[in-house]
């Protein structure tokens, strides 16, 4: 009875966690005592800094403050049983003497504890020798622990040799027939529940493997995105310090140059100066040297040689005293001219900086239309911006973005021009040219364009003799008609390229064809252009009779516009790398208000930059 005993408060002292022999027990508020390393463990596995903590066991939440598990309160208890446990000998439970030797092994097969003398023969047993038998110094030491054959509480002289799974406990055979004898209890050896729940142990710590094998690729992956951010940081940073260098560089020799410049044009007006102050120092000093002379003698000359140079040298003080007063006029004339020298800095693209990281200013207007419908822009003779849309209609929108008047609703928009007369020219369809008056009421007028067969699809533009052109795709042509309807009065080939959009500019023609700008006359001769790969170019013409050109970074949805002369040069960037939200379509349109503004419009909003 007493071995027994001992095998139940041996059960009684092993963790529901490690199933070791407690260490540092810590008690939950629910009552439940676990090792302190594993609430530790636990507690690793909340997510996050959540303090509370759940009882394996019942499931029952404990707060840990700042998650230090050592501020639980110790079972004192059963910290000090487990003391006089470990300090109590075993005594071997196979003697049948009252006077037992001392346990050095216990067998897992027979569950008994054995001195030195039943071990010896234990061992020389040819069924014993494959038994498994721990040495008690390594189970009292913790490193081993007595698992295989628990004693029953109402049976202690019975192993628990069978499980219950409906009971989810283990039982002794007497306990199976007298309480899970009932239909529905499935009762199994204890064995082979151990070895069903190692291997499910071993399924779930195999699943765990590959799902942290997977994490890990994870947090491999946002390593490298990390490392390919690092790497963008690192090499902006070189590329702003040589930008830095190179525009030091670049205004150190600006400055010399200036500061020569400087020189030249006043050390001329100075050296003019200084002429005119060394003419007067010597006039001043020739009069006093005369004036000296002839005033300074108190006798009268009466020799004839004397009183000859007495005579010439008054004439001479008297030739002087006759010069003309100096003109201030001469050296204020001269002076004008260093003194119209100034330096005035410059500002915009003309002046060198090293650039700066900015948003431009805009006004984004999302018109109310479906998504994807804008098609078409042209700025009105009253100086708003008429905008088409492929479902339908044409808008009116002021240069501050508001939207005043909506026409021709019925009408599909794929392009629209403004005859001088205020006569709307639109694409009705791809290729259908029709013409609707100031009241936007569609004229019985017709023209002789070609077929979406023929064509594909077209834009158009006006130009100030009211001749409308119109561009396909397909055919790589222009046709010309008169607003008078009919056949087209004459063609202009697009050798080599397509005339994706087409816009007027005096007596010559913008092309837009993808990633160049082409300037061509009306006979179709190509005279300037200007390719940039990678982007999407639309041309506008500015209020100034330059050139606009929105350059388009549809996968990013960055747009830049710049300014340029009639040949095609660089003049200036007026928007930056502007962060649009960015169309399915890469169909854009560019234009001016009269005002100043420029619009900018994507198939689903349009932009206004001040």
């Amino acid at each position: 009875m007493a071995d027994a005993f001992k095998n139940v408060i041996a059960q009684s002292l092993e963790c529901p966690v490690c199933l070791n022999t407690f260490t540092d027990p810590k008690i939950l508020s629910c009552s439940h005592t676990y090792c302190k390393a594993c609430l530790n463990n636990l507690l690793e596995c909340v997510h996050g800094n959540d303090q509370m903590l759940r009882c394996p066991v019942c499931r029952a939440e404990t707060q840990v403050l700042n998650q230090d598990v050592s501020k639980l309160p110790t079972n004192l208890a059963l910290k000090s049983l487990i003391e006089d446990v470990k300090n109590q000998h075993q005594f071997c439970t196979n003697c049948k003497s009252e006077d037992k030797p001392q346990a050095v092994v216990y067998c897992q097969d027979c569950g008994m504890y054995l001195c030195i003398t039943c071990h010896n023969a234990h061992s020389l047993w040819q069924n014993f020798i494959s038994h498994e038998v721990l040495a008690i110094s390594e189970i009292v030491s913790g490193k081993v622990s007595v698992r295989r054959y628990r004693k029953c509480k109402k049976h202690p002289k019975e192993d628990e040799e069978c499980f219950c799974s409906d009971c989810r406990r283990f039982a002794c055979f007497r306990c199976v027939v007298m309480q899970h004898k009932d239909e529905g209890h499935r009762v199994i050896e204890a064995a082979a529940y151990e070895s069903s729940h190692m291997k499910s142990v071993e399924d779930l710590k195999s699943k765990a493997d590959k799902k942290r094998s997977f994490l890990q690729k994870y947090v491999d992956f946002i390593d490298e995105q990390k490392e390919r951010v690092s790497n963008v940081q690192t090499q902006c940073t070189d590329d702003i310090n040589k930008a830095y260098e190179e525009s030091v560089r670049q205004l150190t020799e600006q400055k010399d140059i200036l500061i020569v410049q400087v020189k030249v044009r006043t050390e001329g007006v100075e050296k003019e100066l200084d002429e005119m102050k060394k003419s007067a120092q010597e006039h001043i000093t020739h009069l006093t040297n005369i004036a000296d002379v002839v005033t300074n003698r108190t006798k009268i000359p009466f020799d004839m040689n004397a009183l000859a140079a007495h005579d010439n040298l008054r004439q001479d003080l008297q030739e002087a005293l006759k010069q003309e007063d100096p003109d201030y006029k001469q050296p204020m004339q001269s002076s004008k001219k260093g003194k119209i020298v100034t330096f005035m800095r410059k500002n915009g693209m003309d002046e060198l900086t090293l650039g700066n990281i900015v948003n431009s200013v805009a006004k984004s207007i999302a018109l109310p239309t479906s998504k994807g419908s804008i098609n078409a822009m042209v700025s009105t003779p009253d100086g708003r911006m008429a905008v088409g849309h492929l479902t339908g209609g044409v808008e009116i929108v002021s240069a501050d973005g508001q939207i005043q008047q909506t026409v021709l609703k019925h009408v599909w928009i794929c392009g629209i021009g403004i005859l001088s007369d205020g006569r709307y020219v639109i694409l009705d369809g791809p290729t259908n040219i029709k013409l609707y008056t100031l009241e936007y009421t569609k004229l019985n007028v017709v023209f002789e364009s070609l077929s979406v067969d023929e064509g594909e699809f077209a834009t158009l533009t006006v130009d100030a003799d009211d001749q409308i052109y119109v561009s396909y795709c397909k055919t790589q042509k222009i046709q010309v008609f008169s607003p008078a309807g009919g056949q087209a009065v004459r063609v202009i080939p697009c050798v080599g390229y397509v005339p994706l959009k087409i816009t007027n500019y005096n007596d010559n023609l913008i092309i837009a064809s993808g990633d160049t700008i082409r300037l061509i006359d009306k006979q179709g001769v190509v005279k300037y252009e200007s390719a940039k790969l990678g982007f999407f170019l639309f041309a506008a013409v500015s209020q100034w009779n330059t050139i606009l050109i929105a350059n388009v970074k549809h996968d990013l949805g960055l747009v830049s516009i710049d300014e340029y002369t009639n040949e095609l040069k660089h003049v200036q960037n007026l928007v930056n790398d502007y962060k649009i939200e960015k169309p399915e379509l890469s169909w854009y349109s560019l234009h001016q208000y009269r005002s100043g503004e420029i619009a900018l419009c994507t198939p689903d909003i349009l932009y206004i930059f001040h």
